[in-house]
């Protein structure tokens, strides 16, 4: 089956750069409706959904391929192979940012940024590393998928649009995490949460923009910090957005900081 079918890819726009917008953990690539819209005159807007979401089709997941990083770095590296893809702009959120990294440490070459927004390369909290989350914090994220998923997705819904009076958003994006399947979703929650990639960080050479909220439970600024002083080629901005989803509750910010850095950072240096 052709990637393009099996991943769900969506076109639109009308320029010829192309750049690759990556849903995160629990999502699909509905998430970047809000943003999405900036780049139509100017680029050619990919989206797709990973194997397991949105509208990927039926069967393409296999908990043994997706058991790390590399088997969704693989799909996005076949999905831009297909369509004969190269110097591409990566977006990715929270765990995509990190599959954009597997991908610019493969295959240097496809990518011409990186962007990441809310990533971590690591989760969980470990002696001076602070990520985020204690291991007793998965575990209760996990067992709460396994006897209430949709308790969970209302959860994980505060959770991403923390400290954000938007009783419609949220309950859209209760209802973007309910669709997905729980098995898949869990078995996603446990890759991106004990992912650790701190030690790939230096391998980096292509230019990379780290987004980071000023508020987020999941990915503390500590981790942002930490992504920032040992990711080489990069540099970060700290967004007016608080929570996990400033796609969503802050698109025209995300948006213009994206479009900034492509047009002040990559084409000026081209």
């Amino acid at each position: 089956m052709k990637m393009r079918k099996r991943n769900n890819v969506q076109i639109y726009g009308n320029g010829t750069t192309p750049i690759i917008f990556a849903h995160g953990f629990g999502c699909d690539q509905h998430i970047w409706e809000y943003v999405i819209p900036g780049f139509f005159d100017m680029y050619q807007v990919i989206l797709f959904d990973y194997a397991g979401s949105g509208n990927s089709s039926a069967g393409s997941y296999s908990e043994e391929r997706y058991s790390s990083v590399d088997g969704y770095a693989e799909d996005v590296i076949g999905i831009m192979e297909e369509m004969a893809l190269t110097d591409a702009i990566f977006v990715g959120h929270s765990f995509s940012g990190m599959v954009g990294l597997k991908i610019a440490l493969e295959r240097p070459e496809l990518l011409r940024s990186n962007i990441m927004l809310g990533a971590s390369p690591r989760f969980l909290n470990e002696d001076g590393y602070k990520g985020g989350l204690e291991e007793e914090d998965l575990e209760k994220l996990l067992q709460m998928m396994d006897s209430d998923y949709r308790k969970w997705s209302k959860y994980m819904a505060e959770l991403f649009l923390e400290e954000i009076d938007a009783p419609k958003m949220k309950e859209e994006l209760e209802e973007m995490l309910a669709d997905q399947s729980p098995e898949v979703t869990r078995s996603f929650a446990e890759v991106a949460f004990t992912l650790d990639m701190r030690e790939k960080l230096k391998e980096n050479t292509v230019p990379s923009l780290l987004l980071q909220s000023k508020k987020d439970s999941l990915v503390p600024p500590a981790a942002g910090e930490y992504l920032r002083e040992h990711l080489p080629y990069s540099e970060s901005v700290m967004l007016d957005a608080k929570g996990h989803a400033p796609h969503l509750s802050h698109p025209q910010e995300v948006t213009s900081l994206i479009l900034d850095y492509i047009e002040q950072k990559l084409w000026k240096s081209s």
